[in-house]
């Protein structure tokens, strides 16, 4: 049975693939279709991880261990795609190249396409192009700086090691 993955790059304009794989394959072999489809060399670092409807980030799934060998984290290679994407809309998050941090998240679109006589894994659809450069990424969180005001007295007494 054929699977069609769809994988949106996070970035500003819309950059959409759409592959098909056989649900058999592993996640090591959809990582190959996607940096094919993205156009990237394929040999950076990479993993995916799982993700919920928020796309939260849950386990992790690398490319290869990275560790000293003690390393217990199940590798791409060893994970067939239809155990971790088990249903339509299942989700994964994908991160290739961690120096510059491409993002992808990938949904499982149709799990019961036909499989039209063309070799497998196949771009099936492609929108928008790869910008030449990863976006920064912007972490935002809650503005503190009202909250530690230098007007405000200090309370545990650290202001008289500040001098």
């Amino acid at each position: 049975m054929v699977y069609k993955i769809r994988a949106i790059l996070n970035v500003k304009e819309d950059v959409i693939r759409d592959i098909a794989i056989l649900k058999t394959e592993t996640l090591e072999d959809l990582h190959n279709a996607i940096t094919n489809a993205f156009g990237f060399e394929g040999s950076e670092m990479a993993a995916f991880y799982e993700s919920d409807n928020d796309w939260l980030q849950g386990e992790e799934f690398p490319l290869f261990d990275m560790g000293d060998g003690t390393d217990s984290k199940i590798k791409m290679g060893e994970i067939i795609i239809e155990n971790i994407l088990k249903a339509e809309n299942a989700k994964l998050i994908y991160i290739y190249d961690f120096f510059n941090m491409w993002t992808f998240y990938i949904e499982l679109i149709e799990s019961n396409l036909k499989n039209e006589n063309y070799e497998l894994p196949n771009l099936i659809f492609s929108l928008g192009s790869v910008p030449k450069k990863a976006p920064d990424l912007q972490f935002e969180g809650e503005n503190l700086s009202d909250e530690f005001a230098d007007d405000e007295e200090d309370e545990f007494g650290f202001d008289e090691y500040m001098e």
